[in-house]
């Protein structure tokens, strides 16, 4: 089944590229990167609640309430299958582009006339793309969890838009 669109796919490994390519790079380059993070993260915001089913906000962002079940039962093995994102996947999006956002603004104001050479904000650049590093292997772990848990290849559906038939107990929101 066809479920993430052309938009969200490339948005997704545009994402990842820019931010491993910022990681290990300085100067323009980095500099670069980071704007093209942010241009990105606009562009799926906007997305987010103009783009497909699939791609908005208010099909994979779940209440607390909810999250936390879902996340119960996924340490009790027993987590649900979802054609979409899952409660705690939603929500890792959220984190993830919030994460980028914040980390290329911060490194944005850190070139800008007013904030140049401000140790406080270079610091805050440093523990935002740290603290990034750390979300994306926990994304990283949960994609392999996901994948492990239902017998189907997270990262190959991210690039083919399309996932396995239904099977029962599925999560067909």
């Amino acid at each position: 089944m066809k479920v993430w669109d052309a938009l969200v796919r490339v948005a997704h490994w545009t994402l990842a590229a820019c931010v491993i390519g910022a990681w290990f790079t300085r100067d323009d380059i980095h500099e670069w990167l980071g704007y093209a993070t942010l241009g990105v993260v606009a562009l799926r915001v906007v997305w987010g609640f103009a783009g497909p089913r699939y791609a908005r906000f208010a099909q994979f962002v779940r209440p607390l309430a909810d999250t936390l079940a879902y996340a119960r039962a996924a340490m009790a093995g027993r987590g649900a299958r979802y054609l979409g994102h899952n409660p705690l996947g939603g929500w890792m999006i959220v984190s993830l582009l919030a994460m980028v956002a914040l980390t290329a603004g911060s490194g944005w104001l850190s070139v800008s006339e007013r904030y140049w050479g401000v140790a406080w904000l270079q610091e805050g650049h440093a523990l935002l793309a740290d603290a990034l590093g750390a979300l994306v292997l926990l994304h990283l772990a949960g994609v392999v969890h996901a994948s492990v848990r239902h017998r189907e290849n997270l990262a190959a559906a991210m690039i083919t838009g399309a996932k396995t038939a239904p099977r029962p107990g599925d999560v067909w929101e």
